[in-house]
Formats: structure tokens, C-alpha cells, sequence
């Protein structure tokens, strides 16, 4: 039904920058709230940034000041723009999108995830 397809991953040096963008296709009447979520290896997935249709946004304590999360409602696509990388942002990077479809219905959708490192 719905599509998430990330990129923007990869191998970057500490102190570095990578643009991660998501872009959902499908059935989609509209999106709500988009987030970015990590994990790393034998860690907990956690949230890094959330962003609403509206705009607003939120971070996590570990991101903010170095990450930025903006949205283009118009593509469907939201991005998270990583700056001052730390070698503590390895993680796999995944977007979630909560949906609501053409058919009325409402769910959320995640994507494969795109492997950021961070060398020291």
C-alpha cells in the first residue's frame, strides 16, 4: 500500500555531515507525523527526530543543535540533515510515516533503513 524508501546513508568522518531523505509512495490520502528513529548494534531503537504535518518539531537530547528534520508535504518526503556526526550515531536509520490511506484507513509505515557510520 505504501512505499518508504530512504537514502542518504553511508561512511562519514566525526565531525562530518550526511542529508538522509525518505520518501513514501502509494495509496496515500495524507500524512501526519514523520519521524527518524536509529539503531545501533545491541542498543534500543531511539527516536531522533519527529516532525508534523504542520511542522513542528522535536529531538532527541543526543541530536539537538547537530540534526535537523524537515518535511516537503508536497513529495511526501521527509529529511534529516546530520551535522557534527559522532562516532555515536552509528546506527541503522529508519523513517516512519503514520498514514492515513485513501481507503480511510489509518497506519504506520516504516521504512528498510539506510546505515549511517561515523568514524573516529
Amino acid at each position: 500500500q505504501v512505499q518508504l524508501v530512504e537514502s542518504g546513508g553511508g561512511l562519514v568522518q566525526a565531525g562530518g555531515s550526511l542529508r538522509l531523505s525518505c520518501a513514501a509512495s502509494g495509496s496515500i490520502l495524507r500524512i501526519n507525523d514523520m519521524d527518524w528513529y536509529r539503531q545501533a548494534p545491541g542498543k534500543q531503537r531511539e527516536l531522533v527526530a519527529v516532525i508534523t504535518s504542520g511542522g513542528a518539531t522535536n529531538y532527541a537530547d543526543s541530536v539537538k543543535g547537530r540534526f535537523t528534520i524537515s518535511r516537503d508535504n508536497a513529495k511526501n518526503t521527509v529529511y534529516l540533515q546530520m551535522n557534527m556526526l559522532k562516532p555515536e550515531d552509528t546506527a541503522v536509520y529508519y523513517c516512519n510515516a503514520d498514514v492515513y490511506l485513501v481507503s480511510r484507513a489509518r497506519t504506520t509505515f516504516r521504512g528498510q533503513g539506510t546505515q549511517v557510520t561515523v568514524s573516529s
